[in-house]
C-alpha cells in the first residue's frame, strides 16, 4: 500500500478502499498548517529579538557597515585636528609676523569668511545620519580646504613681497631726520601725551619735536614717493608725507621751505626742506612723524640719536653724489 494514501476494509467486497480526503478538510488543514507556521516565525523573531537581544542579519550587517564608516570619520576629523592646527599655526605666523614685517594690511575678515553665510549651502545634508556627524564633517573639510585656499594665497603675496626685502630695508625710515649733532637741537616734545602749548588741555602728540634754528636742513628718512606737500594755517603749516611703501609713511612738518614736489621719488638722506615756524607753532622746530598703516607711532623706535656725525655726514655726501650724477632738478615752496 502506498504511504501517502489512506485504505478502508469495505467488508461488502473485502476489498481495500482509497479513502478520499474532502477538499475542505485539505484546506483547512493547509491553513492550520500556516498560521502555526507564521506563529512560530514570529515567537522566533520576538525570542530572538526581543528576549535574547539579538540583531537580524539584515540589521547586523548594517551596523557592521555603520560601524566601518564611524570609525573612518573619527579617523577623519582627528587627521583635521592636526590639518587644523597647523593652519592655525600658519595663520598666526602669517598674520601676526610675516604680513606685518612687510606692512601688508590684514586680510580682510569678508574674504576669509566667503561662501559660509547666507544661504545653507548644506541643506541637501539635513537629516542625514543619527547625529548629524557626516554634515559636521561634510562642512569642517570644507571650511578648512578654503582656509587653507586663502593661506597659499597670501603666502604667494608675502612671497613675492619678501623678493623685494632688500629694498624694504632702504624705505623703512630708520635714520633721524636731521643731523644728529646736540648742538645744534634739543627735543622739545616728545611722542605721547603733553599739554598742548597752544590750546592747552592734555592732547596726544604723535610725533617728536626737533627744535632748531630756522633754515637746517630736514632729510628723508627713507626711501619713498612724496605723496603730499601742503600748508595747514593752524596746523602742520608747510609740511611734507613720504610714503616709503610696505605700509610706512613719514610726516615733516612747519617747514620753512621745501624741496620736493608731489609725486616725487626720495631716496633717504635725501634734503627735501629747512626747518622752520610756520603753522601753529610757537617756536622753529621740526615735527616729526612716523606712521605705520595710517597711525602713528613712536619714531624713537627707528631712528638712533647716538649715531655719530660723521657718519651721518658720510651717508649724506654719498646721496649728494648720487643726486649730482642723477641730474635731478631742485624744487622750492615759498614760506607761508
Amino acid at each position: 500500500m502506498s504511504k501517502t494514501k489512506k485504505y478502508n476494509l469495505n467488508p461488502d467486497t473485502l476489498l481495500y478502499e482509497v479513502v478520499k480526503t474532502p477538499r475542505k478538510d485539505i484546506l483547512r488543514r493547509l491553513g492550520v498548517y500556516f498560521l502555526v507556521s507564521v506563529g512560530l516565525t514570529v515567537f522566533y523573531f520576538w525570542l530572538y529579538v526581543g528576549v535574547f537581544g539579538w540583531d537580524t542579519p539584515k540589521t547586523a550587517h548594517l551596523k557592521k557597515v555603520n560601524a566601518e564608516w564611524s570609525s573612518r570619520m573619527e579617523v577623519l576629523n582627528y587627521n583635521m585636528d592636526q590639518y587644523e592646527s597647523a593652519l592655525n599655526d600658519l595663520e598666526m605666523r602669517n598674520e601676526g609676523v610675516y604680513r606685518l614685517i612687510f606692512g601688508m594690511n590684514p586680510i580682510p575678515e569678508e574674504v576669509l569668511n566667503a561662501g559660509f553665510g547666507g544661504v545653507n549651502r548644506y541643506a541637501f545634508l539635513d537629516g542625514v545620519g543619527t547625529n548629524g556627524t557626516l554634515k559636521n564633517t561634510y562642512v569642517r573639510l570644507d571650511v578648512l580646504t578654503k582656509r587653507t585656499f586663502v593661506e597659499s594665497k597670501s603666502y604667494d603675496e608675502v612671497y613675492n613681497l619678501s623678493r623685494q626685502a632688500g629694498d624694504m630695508a632702504s624705505c623703512i625710515p630708520a635714520i633721524p631726520p636731521i643731523v644728529p649733532d646736540m648742538r645744534t637741537y634739543r627735543i622739545s616734545s616728545s611722542f605721547g601725551g603733553r599739554r598742548d602749548p597752544v590750546y592747552g588741555g592734555y592732547r596726544h602728540h604723535g610725533g617728536v619735536d626737533f627744535a632748531m634754528k630756522p633754515g637746517n636742513p630736514v632729510y628723508a628718512t627713507g626711501d619713498g614717493v612724496v605723496e603730499t606737500v601742503a600748508f595747514q594755517f593752524f596746523g602742520y603749516g608747510n609740511q611734507i608725507v613720504i610714503d616709503h611703501g610696505f605700509g610706512y609713511k613719514t610726516r615733516y612738518a612747519h617747514l620753512k621751505s621745501i624741496d620736493v614736489v608731489e609725486g616725487m621719488k626720495v631716496k633717504r638722506g635725501e634734503c627735501i626742506g629747512q626747518v622752520g615756524n610756520t603753522g601753529k607753532s610757537t617756536g622753529p622746530h621740526l615735527h616729526y612723524e612716523v606712521l605705520y598703516r595710517n597711525k602713528s607711532v613712536n619714531p624713537t623706535n627707528f631712528y638712533d640719536l647716538s649715531m655719530t656725525v660723521s657718519e651721518y655726514k658720510s651717508m649724506l655726501k654719498v646721496r649728494e653724489v648720487d643726486q649730482q650724477t642723477s641730474q635731478r632738478p631742485k624744487f622750492s615752496v615759498k614760506t607761508k
